[in-house]
Protein backbone atom coordinates (compact mmCIF):
# COMPACT_ATOMS: atom_id res chain seq x y z
CA UNK A 1 0.00 0.00 0.00
CA UNK A 2 2.85 2.40 0.89
CA UNK A 3 4.50 1.73 -2.47
CA UNK A 4 1.20 2.50 -4.19
CA UNK A 5 0.81 5.94 -2.53
CA UNK A 6 4.48 6.73 -3.11
CA UNK A 7 4.09 5.91 -6.81
CA UNK A 8 0.94 8.08 -7.08
CA UNK A 9 2.63 11.02 -5.30
CA UNK A 10 5.65 10.81 -7.59
CA UNK A 11 3.39 10.56 -10.64
CA UNK A 12 1.36 13.63 -9.58
CA UNK A 13 4.51 15.63 -8.89
CA UNK A 14 5.88 14.63 -12.30
CA UNK A 15 2.62 15.70 -13.97
CA UNK A 16 2.73 19.09 -12.23
CA UNK A 17 6.35 19.59 -13.26
CA UNK A 18 5.51 18.70 -16.86
CA UNK A 19 2.59 21.16 -16.83
CA UNK A 20 4.81 23.94 -15.44
CA UNK A 21 7.47 23.27 -18.07
CA UNK A 22 4.86 23.27 -20.83
CA UNK A 23 3.37 26.54 -19.60
CA UNK A 24 6.83 28.09 -19.45
CA UNK A 25 7.60 26.99 -23.01
CA UNK A 26 4.31 28.40 -24.29
CA UNK A 27 4.96 31.71 -22.54
CA UNK A 28 8.47 31.87 -24.00
CA UNK A 29 7.20 31.10 -27.51
CA UNK A 30 4.54 33.80 -27.15
CA UNK A 31 7.15 36.35 -26.09
CA UNK A 32 9.39 35.41 -29.01
CA UNK A 33 6.45 35.76 -31.42
CA UNK A 34 5.63 39.25 -30.12
CA UNK A 35 9.28 40.33 -30.27
CA UNK A 36 9.61 38.96 -33.82
CA UNK A 37 6.44 40.79 -34.91
CA UNK A 38 7.79 44.07 -33.53
CA UNK A 39 11.04 43.58 -35.47
CA UNK A 40 9.33 43.12 -38.85
CA UNK A 41 8.46 46.01 -41.16
CA UNK A 42 4.87 45.93 -42.34
CA UNK A 43 1.89 47.95 -43.57
CA UNK A 44 -0.36 47.72 -40.53
CA UNK A 45 -3.31 49.55 -42.08
CA UNK A 46 -4.39 50.45 -45.62
CA UNK A 47 -7.75 52.07 -46.30
CA UNK A 48 -9.23 53.73 -49.39
CA UNK A 49 -12.08 56.21 -49.54
CA UNK A 50 -13.96 57.72 -52.47
CA UNK A 51 -14.74 61.43 -52.13
CA UNK A 52 -16.23 64.04 -54.43
CA UNK A 53 -12.68 65.17 -55.28
CA UNK A 54 -11.18 61.74 -55.94
CA UNK A 55 -9.66 58.72 -54.21
CA UNK A 56 -8.08 59.21 -50.77
CA UNK A 57 -5.64 56.84 -49.06
CA UNK A 58 -5.04 56.24 -45.36
CA UNK A 59 -2.14 54.06 -44.21
CA UNK A 60 -0.09 53.17 -41.15
CA UNK A 61 3.36 51.71 -41.67
CA UNK A 62 5.66 50.02 -39.17
CA UNK A 63 9.17 50.45 -40.54
CA UNK A 64 12.15 48.94 -38.72
CA UNK A 65 15.34 50.85 -39.51
CA UNK A 66 18.47 48.69 -39.83
CA UNK A 67 21.41 49.68 -37.63
CA UNK A 68 23.38 50.98 -40.64
CA UNK A 69 20.59 53.37 -41.63
CA UNK A 70 20.01 54.65 -38.10
CA UNK A 71 23.76 55.12 -37.58
CA UNK A 72 24.03 57.17 -40.77
CA UNK A 73 21.08 59.32 -39.68
CA UNK A 74 22.69 60.01 -36.30
CA UNK A 75 25.85 61.11 -38.12
CA UNK A 76 23.87 63.77 -39.98
CA UNK A 77 23.22 61.98 -43.28
CA UNK A 78 19.73 62.89 -44.54
CA UNK A 79 17.53 60.03 -45.75
CA UNK A 80 14.62 60.32 -48.15
CA UNK A 81 11.72 57.91 -47.81
CA UNK A 82 9.24 57.45 -50.62
CA UNK A 83 5.55 56.56 -50.47
CA UNK A 84 4.05 55.50 -53.80
CA UNK A 85 0.50 54.61 -54.77
CA UNK A 86 -0.49 53.26 -58.18
CA UNK A 87 -4.15 53.04 -59.13
CA UNK A 88 -4.79 50.26 -61.64
CA UNK A 89 -7.86 48.92 -63.43
CA UNK A 90 -8.20 45.23 -64.23
CA UNK A 91 -8.70 44.32 -67.89
CA UNK A 92 -9.62 40.72 -68.68
CA UNK A 93 -8.50 41.05 -72.28
CA UNK A 94 -5.12 42.67 -71.60
CA UNK A 95 -2.71 43.57 -68.81
CA UNK A 96 -3.98 45.83 -66.04
CA UNK A 97 -4.02 49.54 -66.89
CA UNK A 98 -2.40 52.13 -64.60
CA UNK A 99 -4.99 54.86 -64.14
CA UNK A 100 -3.10 57.20 -61.81
CA UNK A 101 0.07 57.39 -59.75
CA UNK A 102 1.07 59.51 -56.76
CA UNK A 103 4.25 59.98 -54.75
CA UNK A 104 5.14 61.50 -51.40
CA UNK A 105 8.81 62.23 -50.66
CA UNK A 106 9.87 62.53 -47.00
CA UNK A 107 13.34 63.78 -46.12
CA UNK A 108 14.45 62.91 -42.58
CA UNK A 109 17.52 64.58 -41.11
CA UNK A 110 19.16 64.94 -37.70
CA UNK A 111 20.79 68.25 -36.72
CA UNK A 112 23.59 67.58 -34.20
CA UNK A 113 23.81 71.22 -33.06
CA UNK A 114 20.16 71.48 -32.04
CA UNK A 115 19.78 67.73 -31.31
CA UNK A 116 16.46 67.84 -33.17
CA UNK A 117 14.98 65.96 -36.11
CA UNK A 118 13.53 67.64 -39.18
CA UNK A 119 11.06 66.06 -41.58
CA UNK A 120 10.40 67.65 -44.98
CA UNK A 121 7.42 66.36 -46.96
CA UNK A 122 6.86 67.08 -50.67
CA UNK A 123 5.09 65.60 -53.68
CA UNK A 124 8.27 65.60 -55.79
CA UNK A 125 11.96 64.70 -55.42
CA UNK A 126 13.88 66.67 -52.81
CA UNK A 127 16.25 69.33 -54.14
CA UNK A 128 17.89 72.36 -52.59
CA UNK A 129 15.32 74.62 -54.25
CA UNK A 130 12.30 72.49 -53.35
CA UNK A 131 13.05 72.24 -49.62
CA UNK A 132 11.69 75.72 -49.07
CA UNK A 133 8.36 74.70 -50.63
CA UNK A 134 8.02 71.44 -48.67
CA UNK A 135 6.08 70.94 -45.45
CA UNK A 136 8.61 71.25 -42.60
CA UNK A 137 8.15 69.52 -39.25
CA UNK A 138 10.50 69.37 -36.24
CA UNK A 139 10.72 66.67 -33.55
CA UNK A 140 12.69 66.05 -30.38
CA UNK A 141 13.24 62.32 -30.95
CA UNK A 142 13.66 59.88 -33.82
CA UNK A 143 10.65 57.86 -32.67
CA UNK A 144 8.43 60.94 -32.91
CA UNK A 145 9.69 61.73 -36.42
CA UNK A 146 9.21 58.13 -37.59
CA UNK A 147 5.69 57.99 -36.14
CA UNK A 148 4.69 61.11 -38.08
CA UNK A 149 6.36 59.90 -41.28
CA UNK A 150 4.77 56.45 -41.16
CA UNK A 151 1.22 57.67 -40.63
CA UNK A 152 -0.46 58.80 -43.87
CA UNK A 153 -3.86 60.41 -43.54
CA UNK A 154 -6.14 61.84 -46.21
CA UNK A 155 -3.68 61.53 -49.09
CA UNK A 156 -5.48 62.13 -52.39
CA UNK A 157 -3.88 59.79 -54.91
CA UNK A 158 -6.24 60.36 -57.86
CA UNK A 159 -8.66 63.04 -59.06
CA UNK A 160 -12.31 62.21 -59.57
CA UNK A 161 -11.88 62.71 -63.34
CA UNK A 162 -9.50 59.73 -63.43
CA UNK A 163 -11.89 57.32 -61.71
CA UNK A 164 -14.65 55.26 -63.26
CA UNK A 165 -17.16 54.93 -60.43
CA UNK A 166 -18.65 51.77 -61.96
CA UNK A 167 -15.35 49.87 -62.01
CA UNK A 168 -13.45 47.88 -59.41
CA UNK A 169 -10.00 49.38 -58.92
CA UNK A 170 -6.87 48.27 -57.11
CA UNK A 171 -4.29 50.41 -55.33
CA UNK A 172 -0.70 49.15 -55.07
CA UNK A 173 1.02 50.93 -52.17
CA UNK A 174 4.77 50.99 -51.46
CA UNK A 175 6.80 52.70 -48.73
CA UNK A 176 10.55 52.60 -48.23
CA UNK A 177 13.97 54.21 -48.36
CA UNK A 178 14.72 55.89 -51.69
CA UNK A 179 18.26 54.75 -52.47
CA UNK A 180 18.49 57.05 -55.51
CA UNK A 181 18.38 60.13 -53.26
CA UNK A 182 21.20 59.07 -50.96
CA UNK A 183 24.53 60.94 -51.22
CA UNK A 184 26.60 59.40 -54.01
CA UNK A 185 29.20 57.71 -51.72
CA UNK A 186 26.41 56.04 -49.76
CA UNK A 187 24.69 54.85 -52.94
CA UNK A 188 27.88 53.07 -53.98
CA UNK A 189 28.54 51.61 -50.53
CA UNK A 190 24.93 50.55 -49.96
CA UNK A 191 24.45 48.85 -53.33
CA UNK A 192 23.63 45.19 -52.78
CA UNK A 193 23.76 45.55 -48.98
CA UNK A 194 20.78 43.97 -47.24
CA UNK A 195 21.17 46.42 -44.33
CA UNK A 196 20.03 49.21 -46.62
CA UNK A 197 16.96 47.48 -48.03
CA UNK A 198 14.11 49.18 -46.21
CA UNK A 199 10.63 48.88 -47.67
CA UNK A 200 7.12 47.45 -47.40
CA UNK A 201 4.19 47.08 -49.79
CA UNK A 202 0.50 46.25 -49.79
CA UNK A 203 -2.46 46.35 -52.15
CA UNK A 204 -6.20 46.77 -51.79
CA UNK A 205 -9.21 46.78 -54.05
CA UNK A 206 -12.06 49.27 -54.00
CA UNK A 207 -15.36 48.38 -55.60
CA UNK A 208 -17.77 50.49 -57.62
CA UNK A 209 -19.28 53.50 -55.89
CA UNK A 210 -22.23 52.47 -53.76
CA UNK A 211 -21.17 48.81 -53.51
CA UNK A 212 -20.64 47.05 -50.16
Amino acid sequence: MTDFFTHCWRSARSDRLTAWLLAGCLLLLGSLHVARAQDVSDVTQLRLERTSEGLVLYANVHLVLPAAVEDALLKGVAMVFLAEADLVRHRWYWSDKKVASAQRHMRLAFHPLTRRWRLNVASGPMTTNSLGLALNLNFDTLDQALAAMQRISGWQIADSSMIDNDTTLKVEFRFGLDMTQLPRPFQIGAFGQSDWKVGVSASQQIGPEGSR
